[in-house]
């Protein structure tokens, strides 16, 4: 067991918290009891990953997305209110950490997606959210697109050019498809991400360079439990990572 205090300044100074302007605040977002002996972890703070804290009995629940994010409505209304309440009525603390969990050499989303998928890589922009590694062998499009589906268990949408090998790989989590063209000045052969939008299919046939959506949720999977994990080992606390499903 760890006091909520101290669990919330370890995790602000190994993520490195006080560096970043975010889209919204990092740490502690809901306070419940004084202290935690079992977090559930999850990759965004839906009323059903509360529910299953609830019935783990878990002190605290901890995401990639939390609340209160910028250009929000703020009111503790409807589908928020009841989310937040549920929390309060249990003592739950709600920890949220986003661009801080997203750029981690260690724990990080991108980092643990690229070890996921067999690549060592390493950040190569100045905000270090674009990670790159090079593949063993060049792959067919078709090819690296079976290796992502095997990899997180659902297919990538994939726009580009027809028939470029791929070799020099770039990935940013989340909704990353406004690094597209950045992947591409710094060499990419292809670009892998959460999402994209209309233009992202121009941009990739434009840019020649192989876009790869592989889902906002599934791509961002591996952070959120590997921070758990790290916590649970580090201060003897029992963890569960709850892998709500999630198509998009």
């Amino acid at each position: 067991m760890i006091a909520l205090a101290d669990l919330s300044t370890f995790l602000d100074t190994y993520l490195a918290c006080d560096t970043f302007s975010d889209y919204a605040p990092n740490g502690v977002q809901i306070e419940g009891r004084d202290s935690v002996s079992c977090i559930v972890s999850g990759v965004t703070a839906s009323q059903a990953l509360i529910e299953r804290a609830v019935s783990e009995r878990a002190d605290a629940v901890l995401v990639h997305h939390g609340y209160f994010w910028k250009g929000e409505d703020p009111r503790l209304i409807g589908m928020k209110r009841r989310r937040v309440e549920l929390l309060l009525r249990h003592g739950i603390n709600l920890l949220a950490y986003h661009l801080p969990l997203d750029v981690h050499a260690e724990v990080g989303n991108n980092a643990q997606f690229g070890r996921h998928l067999g690549f060592s890589g390493e950040a190569v922009d100045r905000q270090g959210l674009i990670w790159a590694g090079t593949l063993q062998e060049p792959a067919a499009p078709a090819q690296f697109a079976d290796h992502i589906a095997r990899a997180l268990g659902r297919a990538p949408l994939h726009v580009g050019p027809e028939d470029a090998s791929i070799r020099r790989v770039m990935w940013c989590t989340g909704a990353a498809q406004k690094y597209l063209a950045d992947a591409a000045r710094l060499g990419a052969d292809a670009f892998i991400s959460g999402e994209m939008s209309e233009q992202t299919t121009h941009e990739a046939r434009e840019l020649g360079v192989h876009y790869f959506a592989a889902g906002h949720h599934a791509t961002e999977r591996y952070g959120i439990a590997a921070l758990g994990a790290m916590m649970a080992q580090h201060f003897a606390l029992r963890h569960v990572f709850v892998d709500i499903d999630n198509p998009a």
